[in-house]
């Protein structure tokens, strides 16, 4: 028996290298991203160690104290934990609701755009504010949402109303945030979706012409369905991502007056752990958003899965 197994690993290792020698150039088109995340990703892993010391630059890693979970039953103890959870999951929560379903719906519009050249336009269009930096977009809601001199609250005023802080509301906060990402990330997510409906099969279509569906019909039948792998996997990594909204928006419009319902995880790990220099408690924070990203992508990827979908892996 031990004979024939380590023949059959044999013929898979030899399989294996066969498999790279023919396909040698496209293992060596994924080296460099995968060199890439070697040292910008797994590399630095070995740093959460910290995590688990009172960590002094001075002293290194090896020379620093092991205070054990000492961090951890801190940030769980702490009353400012469940604001930031609150906070971040309720921003999460309007991204799945109203910012995803968002590209899906602006792709299939598109799509049923007929005229190339409006087409590219308008693509064009939506395109642009992704390459803007977030400085660049909360700098242009400034100038229109600002209460002195405000593009936005002088119209109000001159109607008669009563000037609004959108800035510095707590009740607005939520609103321009969804607002700034819808803004910048909407034409930008949609390329994806694009791209997928571009491979859907035209016979599928003509076949539902052929049967009376007319473009909503042949746009739910026939499109959705198609993309539907596509649709899931973006939504698994996005739920992988529900503590990690990104540091640099939220940080700008974060300040003294929204700060109760504006401050997530990314803007404590800098405001409490990099800023005051407690190294060991900011690397606790973000060890603790890894594991439950990678706790959510693998149980949304195996509840995938029982649907029967591809899943991510």
């Amino acid at each position: 028996m031990k004979p024939n197994m380590k023949m059959k690993k044999n013929n898979r290792t030899t399989e294996n290298l066969l498999r790279m020698q023919k396909h040698k150039l496209l293992y060596l088109m994924v080296l460099p991203g995968l060199v890439y995340f070697i040292i910008f990703k797994y590399f630095p892993m070995g740093g959460l160690v910290i995590a688990f010391q009172d960590y002094q630059a001075f002293l290194g890693i090896t020379g620093s104290p092991w205070v054990g979970m000492k961090h951890f039953i801190r940030l769980f103890t702490e009353p400012t934990f469940f604001m930031l959870l609150r906070n971040t999951l309720v921003l999460f929560a309007l991204n799945i609701v109203i910012f995803f379903p968002l590209p899906i719906i602006l792709a299939l519009m598109l799509n049923e755009v007929r005229k190339r050249v409006f087409k590219n336009i308008i693509q064009t269009i939506i395109y642009i504010p992704h390459f803007m930096s977030w400085v660049i977009i909360v700098s242009i809601s400034y100038v229109f949402l600002t209460v002195d001199g405000g593009v936005l609250n002088e119209m109000i005023a001159a109607l008669g109303g009563e000037k609004i802080s959108f800035l510095t509301s707590p009740e607005w906060l939520r609103t321009v945030y969804m607002g700034q990402v819808i803004w910048k990330e909407l034409g930008w997510s949609t390329i994806i979706y694009l791209s997928a409906i571009t491979v859907v099969d035209t016979q599928l279509y003509e076949a539902a012409e052929m049967d009376g569906a007319g473009r909503l019909r042949k746009t739910w039948h026939v499109t959705l369905p198609a993309i539907r792998p596509v649709i899931i996997t973006l939504l698994i990594l996005k739920i992988g991502s529900t503590l990690d909204l990104g540091f640099e928006h939220m940080y700008l419009l974060l300040n003294s007056l929204n700060r109760e319902v504006a401050e997530i995880f990314d803007t404590y790990i800098y405001t409490a752990g990099l800023k005051n220099g407690q190294l060991s408690f900011s690397t606790t924070v973000g060890l603790f958003k890894g594991v439950v990203g990678l706790i959510l992508i693998m149980g949304s990827n195996r509840l995938a899965k029982k649907f029967g979908e591809d899943g991510v892996y």
